[in-house]
C-alpha cells in the first residue's frame, strides 16, 4: 500500500489520505475560522462497582448533529471553507475527530490503588475514517478495490496506534443507520485508541485464558472449527475466511467473520488474506442489505489484541450485528440487556443462518 498523503486542519489535527492506484489526493488549505484545540477535554472516571472505566466527554454534547446534505462536514470541501475535508475529491480519509471521547497522551490505565473516587485525563486518541466521498452510499456498494483500500486504512491506522505510547487497544468500528443512533449519514466508521482494556476485550482475554489452561488450545480457534464442523450457523467461506452466526448470537442479527488461521490483528494479514477479507466483508454486508426493503441498520466491530502476554490469546475478528428483527421492528435493549447484561434473543441463530445463506 502506498503511503497516505498527510495534511493538517485549521486547528491543527491531522489528516490522511489513502488513495486508490492512478489517484492523486489534492488537498487544499483549510481556511475555516475553528476554534484551538484544548487539552483534556475528557475525563476517564473508575467505576470500583464494576471494575470499568467510564469516558465522560461533555464537550460530544456540540457535535454536529443530522446536518442537510449540502452541509455534510465528512463532504469533499474544494474551498476549504466547508468541511472536514478539504479538497475536491478523495478515496478514503482519515481524520482526527474534532469531538473527541479521548485525545493526548498518557500512560495506559489499570486499575487503581486505594479506595475511593478515581479519576485521570481522558488520554487516547478518536479518529474519523471516510469509506467514499459519495453522500449517498455505503460500504457494501463499494467495488471490491474499494473496499480493499478501506481494509489497507484499518491496517495502517492500527498499526501506527498501537506503536503510540499509552494506547492499550486499537477498535475499528462502523455505525450504520439513523437507529443505531448515527447523526451523519454519510458512509464513515471510527478507529478509538483506548489507554485501558475495554470491559468485553478483558472478558473474551479471561475465557480465553481458562480455557488454554483447561484445554491447551486457543479458545477462539476451537469455536471456529466447532461452528465449522457443525455447519448449520455458516453464512460463507472463502479459502481464507469464515462468516457464521454465533451458537449464542446476542443480537436479531449478529454474524462473526474468522480468518482460518490465527492472527491477532489486521496488521497481521498478508495480501491474500486482506484482499479475502475485503471479498468476504462486503459479501455478507450485501446479505445484510437484502434482508430487508430498506438497508440493516448495524454496527460493525473489529476486534483486535495487542502483541503482549496479556493478550496472547486474542484471535483477530470482526463482529457484526444489528437491532432489526424483522422487518418492521427494533430490538431495545431493556432492562435484562441493559441493567444487567443478560441478553434475549427474539430469534434462533440457526434461522438467521439460514435466511443469510439464501441472500447470496
Amino acid at each position: 500500500m502506498t503511503a497516505p498523503i498527510r495534511a493538517k486542519l485549521a486547528d491543527g489535527r491531522d489528516l490522511l489520505f489513502f488513495a486508490l492506484p492512478g489517484h492523486l489526493p489534492a488537498p487544499v488549505a483549510d481556511r475555516r475560522p475553528l476554534p484551538p484545540r484544548v487539552p483534556d477535554q475528557s475525563q476517564l472516571r473508575y467505576d470500583r462497582a464494576t471494575g470499568r472505566w467510564v469516558i465522560v466527554a461533555a464537550l460530544r454534547q456540540d457535535r454536529t448533529y443530522k446536518p442537510p446534505p449540502d452541509q455534510c462536514p465528512l463532504c469533499p470541501g474544494p474551498t476549504g471553507l466547508t468541511s472536514e475535508v478539504p479538497a475536491p475529491d478523495y478515496d478514503v480519509v482519515v481524520f482526527e475527530n474534532r469531538f473527541p471521547s479521548l485525545s493526548g497522551t498518557g500512560a495506559p490505565l489499570g486499575a487503581p490503588s486505594g479506595a475511593g473516587f478515581a479519576a485521570a485525563p481522558g488520554h487516547g486518541r478518536t479518529e474519523v475514517i471516510c469509506f467514499s466521498s459519495d453522500h449517498t452510499g455505503s460500504f457494501a456498494q463499494l467495488p471490491p478495490a474499494h473496499a480493499r483500500l478501506v481494509v489497507d486504512a484499518w491496517r495502517h491506522r492500527s498499526a501506527d496506534l498501537m506503536a503510540a505510547p499509552g494506547i492499550e487497544q486499537v477498535f475499528c468500528f462502523e455505525n450504520r443507520g439513523e437507529e443505531i443512533g448515527v447523526t451523519l449519514t454519510h458512509p464513515h466508521g471510527q478507529i478509538y485508541g483506548y489507554p485501558f482494556l475495554t470491559p468485553r476485550t478483558a472478558a473474551m482475554l479471561g475465557q480465553a485464558d481458562t480455557h488454554r489452561m483447561c484445554h491447551g488450545d486457543n479458545l477462539f480457534a476451537s469455536l471456529l472449527a466447532a461452528e465449522i464442523a457443525d455447519g448449520s450457523r455458516i453464512v460463507t467461506r472463502n479459502e481464507l475466511f469464515t462468516a457464521f452466526v454465533p451458537f449464542a448470537a446476542r443480537w436479531p442479527v449478529e454474524v462473526h467473520i474468522y480468518p482460518n488461521r490465527f492472527v491477532r490483528n489486521i496488521i497481521d494479514l498478508d495480501d491474500a488474506e486482506l484482499d479475502a477479507f475485503a471479498r468476504l466483508y462486503l459479501d455478507v454486508l450485501g446479505r445484510f442489505d437484502r434482508m430487508y426493503s430498506a438497508p440493516l441498520p448495524y454496527i460493525s466491530a473489529l476486534h483486535q489484541f495487542a502483541y503482549t502476554e496479556a493478550q496472547a490469546e486474542g484471535y483477530f475478528h470482526v463482529e457484526l450485528m444489528s437491532i432489526r428483527r424483522n422487518a418492521t421492528k427494533l430490538k431495545y435493549l431493556a432492562a435484562s440487556e441493559s441493567a444487567m447484561d443478560a441478553f434475549i434473543s427474539d430469534v434462533t441463530p440457526e434461522s438467521v443462518a439460514e435466511r443469510l445463506r439464501g441472500l447470496g
